[in-house]
This record gives structure tokens, sequence and C-alpha cells, in this order.
């Protein structure tokens, strides 16, 4: 195709846009509202995932044993636990230690508090710091060390606790973010693809004289629908560059508030530069791609070339 003719088409395609006006300021205000939805439930997700992966990497087991548990009790209890295979690490935290943790986890406060304990008068237990390969088998784990009291009868584990139930709440969260927002974009490009239709479709009407016209003169099919796919990528690329501009310089915000002013230290969210190439990107091209998906729909079903 000769650049004149591409050339030819987009200025065809452009002025198409301008010719249906209020329509196609319809069909960029739909596609723009769909796709920052779109967007926001990206970024929730992108967030959420990322929270998960740093609540993944803190999950373990803590398993207590009894106080008077004995050296070799304990070593044996060691050596059964890393048979589980689904444990992919195991810590033994001894008592002084466990009181040393506790004693800096209290700051000043627990200098005061825990003033007068030392390695003869400790009442913390012995204990074991369990990780898991897949933080979905902690309840599983568990439930293996636990039952090490059932063949030992002096049952060394006091206690086992971990996180359960926050995994799972969270993948629940995770998948109902996805879930959600699949559903409510899907709604709102139905329509944005049937606004888009129906401006080429009243393109191809105002125009149909003038297509027949230059059918009558020897046009080829793919010469009359091109400036139509333009158009359509024209108004879905416009939408969707919108929804990408308001929905990064909004997060971009978001984040410096979150980091400086909220001061949710604790709470780190995903930056901007890990984030703007994957959400823009991927709003810009399913716009564009959405466009010439509601040109199509409507050449093939109203332009008879």
């Amino acid at each position: 195709m000769k650049i004149s003719t591409v050339a030819r088409h987009f200025r065809e395609g452009a002025k198409n846009v301008g010719r249906n006006g209020w329509m196609s300021f319809a069909s960029i205000s739909s596609i723009a509202v769909s796709l920052f939805i779109l967007g926001v439930f990206m970024l929730l997700a992108l967030n959420v995932n990322k929270l998960a992966d740093q609540l993944d990497n803190q999950v373990q087991i803590s398993v207590y044993l009894e106080t008077d548990t004995d050296q070799p009790k304990i070593e044996n209890v060691e050596r059964l636990i890393k048979r589980i295979p689904e444990v992919k690490s195991v810590t033994f935290v001894s008592k002084a230690e466990g009181l040393a943790r506790f004693r800096e986890s209290m700051g000043e406060d627990g200098k005061q508090a825990l003033e007068g304990y030392d390695d003869e008068n400790n009442p913390l237990p012995d204990s074991f710091e369990v990780e898991a390969f897949n933080p979905q088998q902690i309840a599983f784990v568990a439930k293996q060390i636990e039952a090490i009291n059932e063949s030992d009868p002096d049952k060394p584990v006091k206690r086992v606790r971990y996180g359960k139930g926050t995994i799972e709440t969270l993948f629940s969260i995770t998948n109902g973010v996805r879930n959600i927002g699949l559903f409510i974009v899907l709604g709102l490009a139905v329509m944005a693809m049937f606004l888009i239709s129906t401006t080429i479709k009243m393109t191809i009407l105002a125009r149909r004289r003038e297509i027949g016209i230059m059918k009558l003169v020897g046009a080829t099919n793919s010469f009359i629908r091109w400036p139509f796919f333009i158009e359509g990528a024209l108004i879905g690329f416009s939408g969707s560059a919108a929804a990408a501009a308001g929905l990064l310089i909004g997060y971009s915000q978001l984040v410096i508030k979150t980091n400086h002013s909220m001061g949710l230290y604790m709470l780190q969210l995903s930056t901007f530069d890990e984030v703007k190439w994957l959400v823009g990107g991927t709003i810009l091209a399913l716009g564009t791609l959405l466009g010439v998906w509601g040109s199509t729909i409507s050449i093939r079903k109203h332009l008879r070339v």
C-alpha cells in the first residue's frame, strides 16, 4: 500500500470522527470509562498480589514445646518435622533467644516489664519456626506437626500456631477483585462496542451515495473499508489514552500521599515505575482493539461492498 494511500485513509478516518461529533464523543467517553474502571481493578489486583507475596514470605508456623522438654527430645521433634515433605526449613529458637526477641519487640516498655527475667527464670518455651514450600499448605503442615504428639507418649509439642485464615482470605479477595472487575469491564466493553458500531453505521449511511460512486469508479473493498477501521481505531485509542492518563496520574499521586502524608509505611504499594508500562500499555492496546472490533462489526452488517 502506497504512503499516499495510507495518508488518505488516515485523513478520511479522522474526518469521520469529526463528522459524527456527539456520537464519536459518546463512544470515546464510553471506552474511557470502561478502561478506567479496568485499570482501577488491574491496579487493585496488582497491589493485592504484591501484598500476598509479602505475606507469603512472612508466613510460618511457630511450634512451641513443653518447658520440660530435654535436648534429645528436641532433636527428635526437629528430625520428625524435617521429614514432612512440604516443609522447606526448620529453625530452632531457644527460650533465651525467644526472650531476647520478645524484649526487643516491646521496646523500652519491654525492658521494664521483663526486668528480672533471665535464663534461670525464663517463662518462655523452646520453639521451632517452620516454613512450608507452598503457603497454601500451611494448615496441612501444622496438622502433621500436631500429629507428632500422637506417636510420642511425652507429647512434647505444646502448641502450634500459624496465620490461619489469612492466606485463604487474601486469595479470596484477589479472586473476587478479578471476577468483579472482569464482569464490570465486560459489560462496559459491550456498551462501548455498541456505541462505536452505531457511530460507524451512521457514517456509512451518511456516505452511502459517496461509497456507491467510489465503487462504480473501481474502488476496491479494502480501499473503502480502511477509513472506517482507522476511525474505530482512533476512537478507541483516544478513549484509552484519556483513561490511561487519568489513571496513571491519579495512581502516582496516591503512591506519593500514601508514602509521605498518610504514613502507611507498613503498606507497600507497587511503585509507579512497576505498573506504568503494564497498565498503560494494556489499556492502550485494549482500547485500540476495542475500537477496531466495533468498526468490524458495523462494517460486516451495514457495508455491503
